[in-house]
């Protein structure tokens, strides 16, 4: 069964929950290919990322796997528009504010941070790699619905610990 648990707080007046469940509509961009930037992190989180694509499922929301340019092992796309997961970036700053939201879907824990073109950002925590997956405007309707197919696959790739 799977467990979704999450801190309320509001966002635009709303609890972070509903927003991220509110349907909205979006576009495609011109060309059907999507980009990502590649992240940059150090050889263990490289190998770590490395095993996590080789166990990404091949559907994530009912959409198949579609990934970004450049073709990299540390970035996986599913869908239209897609959703994109990089693997082996940054620590968000916004980690150090304990009012930050955040969730935790299937004992994996994750960031939320709702952006500025409407789409969502969530990126992992207490992991020893940062996953962050993006769910674009147009697929928000579906909720976390993403980070239950990728909980998997991030609980058996990317050890809990602190990233370094």
């Amino acid at each position: 069964m799977n467990s979704i648990r999450h801190r309320r707080r509001t966002l635009l007046g709303l609890p972070v929950l509903a927003a991220a469940l509110i349907t909205a509509t979006g576009c495609s961009s011109a060309d059907d290919s999507a980009r990502a930037a590649v992240p940059g992190p150090g050889a263990k989180v490289t190998k770590l990322c490395q095993n996590l694509d080789k166990v990404l499922p091949s559907k994530v929301d009912g959409q198949d796997r579609r990934d970004p340019e450049p073709a990299s092992a540390l970035t996986a796309g599913w869908g239209d528009p897609a959703i994109i997961l990089r693997c082996g970036v940054e620590r968000p700053a916004e980690m150090s504010d304990p009012e930050a939201d955040g969730v935790e879907v299937d004992k994996v824990g994750w960031l939320l941070q709702k952006r500025q073109d409407g789409s969502f950002r969530f990126t992992t925590t207490l992991r020893t790699a940062y996953v962050e997956v993006t769910i674009p405007k147009g697929r928000t309707g579906d909720g976390l619905a993403p980070l239950v197919d990728l909980a998997p696959a991030v609980k058996k790739a990317i050890p809990e610990g602190i990233a370094s």
